[in-house]
């Protein structure tokens, strides 16, 4: 059976996006399901933000046919990981579990680079393309984390 990670963010437009694209990207397809989405309904349906594209395609990954979606209660019993990009993120998804092993589902992303942190991966929106960049590689040193322990757990 596919081991299931979601990646979630606000919108579903820029890090999520991203952090579905890396950890894909270090994944046999067959063996791992990754998705995103995001605690907000502001973009359902939209692709993911044009410098997340950018930034994806500079370091090798197509993120082009990801599209927006919302976190639903449904997705505890779908995912087995979920991984938020920051402590508004993490705070919505545990508020919509009904027990605790949905909560331990949900993990801040950068507590696989610093444990027990709970340190927010910045929101590059509002940023210039080095936001991006640096997002790109706070999450992909994540992902290498990520990839990492889900291989030694096969």
């Amino acid at each position: 059976m596919k081991a299931k990670i979601l990646m979630v963010c606000l919108g579903n437009i820029c890090r999520s996006p991203l952090a579905e694209g890396i950890l894909k990207s270090k994944l046999n397809p067959s063996h791992y399901n990754v998705a995103s989405c995001g605690t907000s309904s502001y973009h359902i349906n939209s692709k993911p933000d044009q410098r997340s594209i950018d930034i994806a395609r500079q370091h090798g990954i197509d993120i082009t046919d990801q599209r927006a979606a919302q976190f639903k209660v449904s997705d505890f019993t779908t995912y087995d990981h979920i991984y938020t990009m920051d402590s508004s993120n993490y705070e919505n998804i545990i508020d919509l579990a009904s027990n605790d092993h949905e909560k331990n589902k949900v993990k801040h992303i950068l507590n696989e680079l610093h444990p027990n942190s709970n340190l927010d991966v910045p929101d590059p929106y509002y940023g210039g393309e080095q936001g991006f960049e640096d997002v790109f590689q706070m999450l992909n040193k994540a992902c290498d984390n990520i990839a990492l322990k889900l291989k030694e757990s096969d």
